[in-house]
């Protein structure tokens, strides 16, 4: 039985892996020596870079851990739940009882 898979479907899964990368974000720090965990040395500078579908290109500079975090991870707006959601339910589906079962008479 042959395992491997034809080469055609090898390429379009990449391409599609690298094209979901697109315009992805990360932080390396400017620090001498090999990279490390991303919370070591918080203090340091971070290059930004983006990833353009080849790549890795430096696209900005953040002055330490905190900053990159606030562009790599923008907070998201919060949405208001409708009133309604918070309001009780009466329903009468199988999994609800409104009322004690009656025991049956002797």
């Amino acid at each position: 039985m042959d395992d491997e898979e034809p080469l055609a479907q090898w390429a379009r899964r990449r391409a599609e892996r690298r094209d979901r990368a697109k315009g992805r974000l990360r932080a390396v720090p400017l620090t001498p020596g090999p990279h490390r965990g991303a919370h070591v040395d918080p203090g340091a500078p971070r290059a930004i870079q983006e990833f353009d579908g080849a790549e890795w290109v430096t696209v900005g500079v953040a002055e330490n851990l905190a900053a990159a975090r606030a562009l790599l991870y923008p907070p998201q707006s919060v949405k208001e739940r409708p009133t309604s959601w918070d309001l009780p339910t009466r329903g009468r589906g199988r999994h609800r009882r409104t009322t004690a079962p009656e025991e049956p008479e002797r």
